[in-house]
């Protein structure tokens, strides 16, 4: 992965905690895993100790195909962060994961994992699209982003 530039280090990153911190391990890896109680099954996201179906406290972290749909997006409109403005106009994404329609992330659709995030144009984005998850590299931590699936 490249290396973060001055642009890149001034850009958002995730606030990692505890019930969080394999989600991040795991993007480091490139494999996009979502919390799932072990003795119900059911997923959950975000992560936290507790499932909230069945109240157990076990868990593993299930590896997800990384496809989805774009549930809903955004194009933010000044006044914008400076590294963000020298961006616009950019997209922030809704997807919803192809195995478990309930979790929904948040990214940007972009045309490459290393790309800029104003890559796609506004045009190209379409409620349903199907996307693919990439990896990169922001200001020291690795994130996911979406590349439009290839047919």
């Amino acid at each position: 992965m490249a290396d973060a530039t001055p642009q890149q280090s001034a850009l958002l990153t995730p606030t990692q905690d505890v019930d969080g911190a394999p989600f991040w391990t795991y993007a480091a890896q490139g494999e996009l895993r979502i919390q799932a109680c072990t003795p119900c099954g059911e997923l959950r996201f975000p992560p936290r100790p507790c499932c909230p179906h069945c109240q157990s406290f076990d868990s593993d972290w299930r590896r997800m195909s990384g496809r989805g749909r774009i549930w809903s997006y955004v194009f933010p409109h000044p006044p914008l962060l400076p590294a963000y403005a020298e961006q616009a106009p950019y997209n922030a994404i809704i997807v919803e994961l192809a195995e478990a329609p309930r979790i929904r992330l948040v990214g940007n659709l972009v045309t490459a994992p290393d790309a800029p995030l104003n890559s796609i144009a506004p045009e190209r984005l379409r409620i349903g699209a199907k996307v693919q998850v990439v990896f990169a590299e922001v200001a020291g931590t690795v994130v996911p982003r979406w590349i439009l699936e290839r047919s």
